[in-house]
């Protein structure tokens, strides 16, 4: 990134802050500062995270930039929908969906033991331990022990897609298939939310396919893996039954994908 692009999106940044967070200024102040942690509030919601840029990422995409398009993609669910989060990270998404539907209930999965505890302390910071279940592991085709990349709390380079990287430390972590995770979520998943950092591929490609009938809408994010593409997982979810109904690309093999069983009002 240029100085100029690096300059504008600093100043994007700043402007965010202080337009969509209640407590702004302060989330500025401690960023200089170089605090630990960072506390977001906007309006009823908490969010704690570790003060590092990847950390930061994801409350900027789902409370400034509402990234997932959250009202747009659950349009007809109702007031209860059920959400499958796989890659919580911090708990954004998740509390960002729980409090918006009162009556959601959520499965949020978090293999990264650090970023996993943020998650759960922002669920109970919340009020939303009764509706949001936290899971400490990722999600694979099948269950067993998953090694992944850990570059540390809030990072947004934990995951498969991330293994060799400089500073970055190996780890193994349990998995559940998607199988198990479906059932209990009692095969009825109305949103399912994905960003799994290149594991999507195994997720979706070695899931069996008629399993996937329990789920209505999943919006997912993409990223370039060696030897696969965006193809695939699109031919594969359409034989299930799943529809591209939108696709944000940000680079080449990397974006952001919403796919429906049933037709959606298009976007404003």
């Amino acid at each position: 990134m240029s100085i100029v692009r690096r300059g504008r999106f600093a100043l994007l940044r700043t402007r965010q802050t202080l337009s969509v967070l209640d407590n702004g200024w302060d989330v500025l102040r401690r960023i200089a500062m170089r605090s630990d942690e960072l506390v977001y509030r906007v309006g009823p919601v908490r969010i704690t995270g570790p003060n590092v840029p990847g950390a930061r990422v994801p409350v900027y995409e789902v409370f400034a930039e509402d990234e997932y398009g959250i009202e747009w993609f659950a349009q007809g669910l109702g007031d209860a929908p059920t959400l499958v989060d796989i890659g919580a990270h911090i708990g954004c998404f998740s509390v960002a969906f729980a409090t918006r539907f009162p009556g959601a209930t959520v499965d949020a999965f978090e293999p990264t033991p650090s970023t996993s505890a943020y998650l759960q302390r922002n669920v109970d910071d919340n009020g939303l331990a009764g509706r949001v279940r936290v899971h400490q592991q990722a999600v694979s085709a099948s269950s067993g022990v998953l090694v992944m990349a850990d570059n540390g709390a809030g990072s947004g380079h934990n995951g498969v897609l991330h293994l060799g990287e400089a500073g970055a430390v190996s780890i193994e972590v349990p998995c559940v298939g998607l199988v198990s995770v479906l059932e209990a979520a009692g095969d009825r998943v109305d949103i399912m939310k994905m960003d799994a950092e290149g594991a999507e591929y195994d997720v979706i490609l070695n899931s069996p396919p008629e399993r996937w009938a329990a789920v209505r809408r999943l919006v997912m994010e993409y990223h370039p893996l060696p030897g696969h593409s965006f193809d695939e997982l699109e031919t594969y979810l359409a034989g299930a039954g799943l529809t591209l109904v939108r696709r944000d690309r940000y680079t080449d093999g990397l974006g952001l994908a919403w796919f429906s069983r049933d037709e959606l009002t298009p976007p404003a």
